[in-house]
């Protein structure tokens, strides 16, 4: 069982959202990227938000976050895991939030990528030191979550309120 270690967080002073993944898959790790699995729907939802076709250029989807407003990390800073999944995590070590959240005040909403960052998050962060947050959890867009893409899109869109 390997040791991974999440990435840093994309984002800067305009930052308004914080979308919050559990920890890279191996594909991601592998390429240095976000969601960098080409069945992971997440950066198809995005930019289908703003009725876009993604961008290929892994760089032009991160532009296109900071532009607009959208932040993007994950709940757990170091873990163990074997391949991929979620249910596979042990010894989760969660991000320092506290100094994230001092350092950019801007972030007024927190979106969850499934159900394990948002529990991961409750379990070892916990909400109520920041009552000037809203928190919402959204479907997952791994493959390993079989909603039909219709379903995610439309909870997705929350987002789209916020912004």
């Amino acid at each position: 069982m390997g040791n991974i270690q999440s990435f840093k967080p994309i984002i800067d002073r305009n930052s308004r959202i914080l979308i919050l993944g559990s920890v890279p898959s191996v594909e991601s790790l592998n390429k240095k990227q976000y969601y960098a699995n080409k069945r992971n729907q997440f950066w198809k939802i995005i930019f289908s938000l703003y009725n876009l076709t993604p961008l290929k250029s892994y760089d032009k989807r991160i532009e296109f976050l900071m532009e607009k407003n959208i932040a993007l990390w994950d709940v757990i800073g170091v873990c163990s895991r074997e391949g991929s999944l979620d249910s596979n995590i042990k010894n989760e070590i969660p991000n320092d939030f506290k100094t994230l959240f001092k350092k950019y005040p801007n972030i007024k909403y927190v979106f969850f990528n499934g159900n394990k960052s948002y529990e991961t998050f409750k379990r070892k962060v916990g909400f109520k030191q920041y009552i000037y947050i809203t928190f919402c959890k959204l479907p997952s867009t791994s493959p390993a979550h079989t909603v039909p893409f219709e379903s995610k899109l439309s909870r997705w869109k929350n987002i789209l309120i916020k912004v």
